[in-house]
């Protein structure tokens, strides 16, 4: 397969068919959402109807057997909408059904993705600790075997869907005498006794996507919740984080995208001495500069998008895409508060959201640090 910058006519077809639905389902939920700080749940249903929340999935559990670009399409159209509710989507079906299709056993299959894809149920996905973030091997959580089961002690934070899961990935060493090698993954249902959402965060940005700290207190599991029946699954973690990089860097440059086209439709109204903003060569080489970072962005996301969805190696892509993508949307949104001027800065504009949302994508799933850590090591050195 060459690498092709020209989309299928179904990818096309699913783009529209996603922009017209993020127009017309979600945008009139956006802004309670963002106020409430709350994910609009009663979406998933209508994503999974559509099929949109199984892209990648099998047709025989409910999904329609797409790629990782065609994925990316989805995100990209949900995302210059909303970051948010795009970061909840993201977290249910790149990181808590994806791992279970990849890694799990038949059973785990059958009990949890058909619901999962249909939008009947929605996934979260444990690995980040308190005192554990980049460091993911570094994490203090066990899990114990105890009479044909698991108890599981631990704490986790900022967790995306926390409040509102009804399964979650949980991430816990079954051996801590092998770094990284030692940490299992262990699907547990929120019903589970032990398993206790402490607190919901309340963020600076991705205000409509629900984040929390959670408490896993002698919580008990049977040896059929161990993802893929085997322990040992710190590759299930970064195959997660890989696949999910390539989708933060199309959302990145979505958010960055929305900012410009905002930005751009502000300078050609907004008048000043006598002229449209555009008019001004400052305003003009701004929205030029942009432009160019942006398309530059999706290019370097697409690729790993090709990348993976050709199985060939794309951790180096996966890593530049997310890194260089949280730049952008960050330098972007930035530059469209400016062209608003005062405006910018109300909350009636959404380049202000636009502005908060863009600062998560160099901290979430691995720092912008992390990234160039991961590149260099890719590089050799």
């Amino acid at each position: 397969m060459a690498l092709s910058y020209e989309f299928t006519e179904e990818q096309n077809d699913l783009r529209e068919m996603v922009r017209e639905f993020a127009n017309a389902e979600i945008l009139p939920l956006v802004e309670e959402a963002e106020r409430n700080e709350k994910f609009p749940v009663d979406l998933l249903p209508k994503l999974g109807e559509l099929g949109l929340l199984g892209i990648v999935f099998p047709e025989e559990y409910g999904g329609i057997g797409a790629d990782k670009i065609t994925e990316c399409i989805f995100v990209e159209e949900m995302a210059k909408v909303c970051a948010g509710i795009t970061a909840s989507v993201n977290a249910h079906a790149d990181l808590a059904a994806f791992p279970i299709y990849k890694f799990g056993t038949d059973a785990q299959r059958e009990a949890y993705l058909p619901r999962a894809i249909a939008g009947e149920i929605i996934g979260a996905y444990a690995i980040t600790e308190p005192n554990t973030g980049s460091d993911a091997a570094g994490l203090a959580s066990r899990a114990d075997k105890k009479d044909g089961g698991y108890v599981i002690n631990g704490r986790k934070n900022f967790i995306t869907n926390g409040t509102i899961c009804d399964f979650c990935l949980v991430a816990a060493y079954t051996d801590k005498s092998q770094r990284g090698d030692g940490i299992s993954v262990f699907i547990v249902d929120r019903t589970t006794p032990g398993f206790e959402v402490t607190r919901k965060l309340e963020k600076m940005g991705h205000r409509s996507s629900d984040t929390a700290e959670l408490v896993f207190e002698d919580c008990e599991v049977p040896e059929e919740a161990l993802l893929g029946g085997k322990e040992g699954a710190f590759g299930a973690l970064m195959e997660a984080l890989i696949t999910g990089r390539v989708s933060h860097g199309v959302k990145s440059a979505a958010i960055a995208e929305a900012a410009f086209e905002a930005a751009l439709k502000y300078s050609t109204e907004r008048e000043a001495f006598g002229r449209s903003l555009s008019k001004f060569q400052a305003i003009r080489f701004k929205l030029a500069d942009m432009a160019t970072r942006i398309e530059a962005a999706k290019s370097l996301a697409y690729k790993a998008a090709w990348l993976y969805a050709s199985g060939k190696p794309c951790v180096k892509e996966a890593s530049m895409a997310k890194y260089f993508s949280a730049e952008v949307a960050d330098y972007v949104c930035r530059e469209a508060v400016q062209i608003h001027g005062g405006y910018g800065y109300i909350v009636e504009y959404p380049v202000e959201r636009y502005y908060r949302d863009a600062k998560l994508a160099s901290i979430t799933e691995g720092t912008s640090e992390i990234q160039q850590l991961i590149i260099s090591r890719e590089l050799g050195i």
